[in-house]
């Protein structure tokens, strides 16, 4: 009889915890700003935005207010939008994807390949500027 009374305390004790799991939020938005980009998601846009391109063609393009980002592989313009939005403060206009396949090198005997990209050309508003290049 001892044990079945040991049992039913267990089983309280674990619906009290669950309960006190319950009433703790575990997934809390704190909105930042305006947007609506909550902090969550924060590491998503990490994954999504990859670098900003830096070439001579890319800061020809950033005087027309376009600027050019390497993606993810499996991102799309919804996710990139929002992660632009959510990063940089800023709304773009059009959004252009292109798929760049690598290129087949040779570093002395040793052959080897680049790797495939995944680049976005956003195109923004002429009031918005992205500061990429910093002093």
């Amino acid at each position: 009889m001892a044990l079945f009374g040991f049992k039913q305390k267990k089983e309280t004790e674990k619906k009290e915890v669950k309960k006190e799991i319950k009433k703790e939020p575990s997934n809390v938005k704190i909105a930042r700003d305006k947007n609506k980009i909550f902090k969550k998601d924060q590491g998503l846009i990490s994954k999504i935005l990859i670098k900003p391109l830096i070439t001579e063609k890319t800061t020809d393009l950033a005087a027309k207010n376009k600027y050019v980002f390497e993606v993810s592989k499996d991102a799309n313009k919804i996710e990139i939008k929002k992660a632009i939005e959510g990063l940089y403060n800023v709304s773009p206009i059009k959004m252009n994807i292109i798929k760049t396949r690598g290129k087949n090198t040779r570093y002395g005997k040793v052959q080897g390949k680049t790797k495939n990209l995944k680049k976005a050309i956003i195109t923004l508003k002429k009031e918005d500027k992205i500061e990429i290049f910093k002093n």
